[in-house]
């Protein structure tokens, strides 16, 4: 531990010390939460989140808070998509789409809702890698009434895919290039800036898109 610690400092990630596994986990539970339930989680850089946990998370040579942080952001991400199939069955998507909106838009929502009627069980699991069909997906399926047993069996053996993969690729990535100080170094900065600008970016294209008006003529068919 000292020894990593010391590498850090040596290559000004010294704050990567301090901020501690504690600050990963609250990052990471609330960004995947946020982007499995909510609309505005459409924009956000999930994939790279969980990465770049895994790459923070070696630099503190935790790896047993990358198993552990893998399985409790797998449950949160079933729980959030869980929260977006019941906001889904409930509203419908008929407050989504905005007219003139580059993401959030009728073709998209068509888009997504034929991708879940031709692939349904298998949709779901594959949708946790496709990042706006990711979080379309749970609200598409419950305004569809996709049988709620179903949908959990789905987003769950998706989640089992998707978190721990990430999380765990990014530990042992950064863990096999500790022999190699300025690949390791290039690995974490460009997992932390990545993360820091994508986010940045995700939020104010989301303000953008919700300044449109809604698209009201969108609304997905019950199947």
């Amino acid at each position: 531990m000292d020894a990593v610690n010391a590498e850090a400092t040596a290559v000004g990630l010294d704050w990567l010390a301090t901020a501690g596994p504690l600050l990963v986990w609250a990052i990471v539970l609330s960004f995947v939460f946020v982007e499995c339930a909510l609309i505005v989680g459409l924009f956000l850089p999930g994939d790279s989140l969980l990465f770049a946990a895994g790459v923070v998370l070696a630099q503190h040579d935790s790896e047993g808070q990358a198993w552990a942080l893998s399985g409790v952001a797998l449950v949160t991400a079933v729980v959030g998509n869980q929260v977006g199939y019941y906001v889904g069955r409930q509203t419908g998507t008929r407050f989504i789409a905005r007219r003139g909106g580059r993401v959030l838009n009728k073709p998209n929502l068509d888009r997504a809702k034929a991708f879940l009627d031709r692939r349904g069980f298998l949709a779901i699991v594959a949708a946790r890698w496709i990042p706006w069909i990711r979080t379309l997906a749970p609200l598409v399926a419950g305004a569809a009434g996709m049988n709620s047993r179903r949908f959990m069996l789905a987003t769950t053996a998706g989640a089992i895919l998707w978190v721990p993969t990430l999380v765990l690729l990014g530990f042992y990535a950064a863990g096999l290039l500790t022999s190699i100080p300025w690949l390791n170094t290039v690995l974490v900065w460009g997992s932390v800036v990545f993360f820091v600008f994508g986010t940045a970016y995700g939020v104010w294209r989301y303000r953008q898109e919700m300044r449109k008006p809604v698209d009201d003529r969108t609304e997905t068919a019950s199947a």
